[in-house]
């Protein structure tokens, strides 16, 4: 590669926002690079959604930012102007079929995340961008006006980016959309902040966001890999009992506590009260019934069983998987005959399967988080562009920024409008 490569944009990142970008920028009539550090573009868009690649959703824009966690304000411009509906038909234009699941969520109808990163790529090629693999990013090059008397006067004004083995690309105006720090396996590894903090920009610290939660509870590593589906959860204040958060849905238990599309969501939005251990989590097993019919349920199965064991007559209520440890919980012994318990027993059963409770210790490591939380404080980044407030030609796309939604496909559309808007800027 020449010292002397010029372009009028770089793009550090093919991830989704930096393809994205890079699009919206050669359509343009911009010479455009993207600089990937991997040995393929789009690594960590190939691993969304179990590799089927929940990439937007359905709902109506306006309902989009109630699903946005923080910042939903500062997405205004980038959502409306390059909306949900505008991804969907911008993917299928590329030839891309795609179709709606449960709750808006859009994929595409081969369930194979490859076949957006495809779509991607070929848009990249048609509109004539430049892509570097394995190609990593020192530095990004910024010029000072000196000239002003004060700090607060002087100009700064990006020239290009400083690869790591000392060459330079020159570019009027640089992309940094290089993701945040979970799955780090994929290339992101921090480097965006690296160079914000660099250039001036204040940071908002990184942390792990839709991950599970670990728990005091011990017992859930026996119940490892087993899914529940249409439990309750609630939240709740130890201190004060006030819910902080409610939701209904899919539970998963791991070997380190919970998880499931409720806990990431909640780990989201009440991790830093769950980090301080001030938490504790509810979950209802059975939300159809309540208290009295499910103790009603409870003694016709009792009467019914004859000579069958505890565990046996509580088949029908939860999965065999499950039956050994719940007695464990209750207190009870799984082989006892079933026509033999006390009343007491039986309240002891209805309580835990209304209000099974756990005690979460910790959010999972921010390496095995969904999304990461935080970044670039979005008060140093114009919304109308997504360039920075402080240095001229130098803009910031994607998970790099501190906004992030709840599950559902809200993240990546968030990556698609800042990447498309900052394309458009350029």
């Amino acid at each position: 590669m020449l010292q002397s490569d010029k372009y009028d944009v770089c793009v550090i990142g093919g991830g989704a926002s930096g393809m994205m970008a890079a699009v919206f920028s050669a359509r343009k009539g911009k010479s455009t690079v993207i600089i990937e550090k991997n040995e393929k573009l789009g690594k960590k868009l190939f691993i969304t959604g179990k590799g089927r690649c929940n990439f937007t959703n359905s709902c109506d824009t306006e309902d989009f930012f109630s699903q946005v966690v923080t910042n939903a304000k500062f997405l205004y411009s980038c959502i409306y102007g390059f909306s949900n509906f505008d991804v969907i038909d911008f993917f299928e234009k590329l030839g891309l079929k795609t179709k709606v699941e449960r709750g808006g969520r859009v994929f595409p109808a081969s369930d194979k995340s490859s076949d957006v990163i495809k779509a991607l790529k070929n848009a990249c090629d048609e509109a004539g961008v430049k892509v570097l693999l394995n190609t990593e990013v020192d530095d990004v090059l910024v010029l000072t006006d000196d000239s002003k008397e004060s700090d607060s006067q002087q100009i700064k004004s990006v020239t290009g980016v400083k690869l790591t083995d000392g060459t330079k690309i020159f570019a009027d105006k640089v992309i940094i959309a290089t993701g945040g720090i979970s799955y780090p396996s994929t290339g992101s590894t921090g480097d965006g902040y690296t160079f914000a903090a660099k250039t001036g920009h204040n940071l908002v610290p990184a942390k792990p966001g839709l991950t599970g939660l670990c728990t005091k509870e011990r017992w859930t590593s026996d119940l490892a890999g087993l899914t529940l589906n249409n439990c309750g959860y609630i939240f709740k204040s130890k201190k004060s009992g006030k819910t902080l958060h409610k939701d209904f849905g899919e539970l998963l238990f791991t070997h380190f506590g919970v998880s499931g599309p409720c806990v990431l969501s909640a780990s989201s939005l009440i991790g830093d009260r769950i980090c301080d251990g001030e938490v504790s989590l509810i979950i209802d097993l059975k939300p159809a019934l309540d208290e009295g019919k499910l103790d009603k349920r409870l003694i016709r199965e009792i009467e019914g069983s004859g000579k069958k064991s505890v565990k046996h007559m509580l088949h029908t209520l939860l999965p065999s998987s499950m039956l050994e440890v719940f007695c464990d919980i209750c207190g009870i012994d799984a082989a006892k005959r079933a026509s033999f318990i006390t009343k007491d027993e039986r309240k002891s059963i209805v309580n835990s399967l209304k209000c099974l409770e756990l005690t979460p210790t910790s959010l999972r490591n921010v390496d095995e988080a969904i999304i990461t939380r935080g970044g670039v404080d979005v008060r140093d980044i114009e919304p109308h562009t997504m360039q920075s407030r402080l240095v001229n030609g130098l803009y910031f796309a994607g998970e790099v920024i501190d906004t992030d939604a709840l599950t559902g496909g809200y993240n990546l559309q968030i990556a698609w409008s800042t990447g498309a808007l900052a394309g458009k800027s350029v």
